[in-house]
């Protein structure tokens, strides 16, 4: 069976809002077939991300960074995980109250630097989530998660 680990930090209800929509549109009948784990990224280990097909990150911009949490993720995984999961698909959903750009590129950064395969445009929201935003984010869960049964 393919694993979809969804690694999070969610401080905030927007945050939760745009974890839930995630895992909602990751298990959606017909992705059945995948297991979707959703993982606080302060516990989340290599080998959660050695037993994943694909991997979608959901952080809050924090003073123009990812969150530490997801930091401390990318630490603890990163030469562990390096060789072992090149192309490995993946996508990110980014919050933030005015300015996402700096969190974007530094998850992008380390995701290029273990040569993760990005399947899905990155997801960056501003404020509160509205309707369309929490449908995209859905989409974006699915995505992620189809990707996982291709791998």
């Amino acid at each position: 069976m393919a694993r979809l680990l969804i690694v999070h930090h969610t401080p905030s209800p927007a945050v939760r809002q745009l974890l839930e929509a995630a895992v909602a549109g990751a298990r959606v009948p017909e992705l059945a077939d995948v297991d979707v784990q959703a993982e606080p990224a302060l516990s989340a280990t290599a080998s959660d991300v050695l037993a994943a097909d694909a991997i979608l990150m959901i952080t809050p911009a924090n003073i123009g960074y990812m969150s530490g949490a997801l930091k401390h993720f990318f630490d603890t995984i990163y030469y562990p995980c390096m060789d072992a999961t090149r192309g490995m698909p993946w996508g990110l959903v980014v919050h933030g109250n005015d300015d996402t750009a700096g969190a974007v590129s530094s998850v992008t950064k380390l995701a290029g630097a273990l040569t993760w395969r990005q399947v899905v445009q990155v997801v960056s929201v501003v404020g509160q989530p509205d309707s369309a935003t929490l449908d995209t984010v859905r989409d974006v869960g699915a995505t992620v998660c189809a990707a996982a049964v291709r791998t």
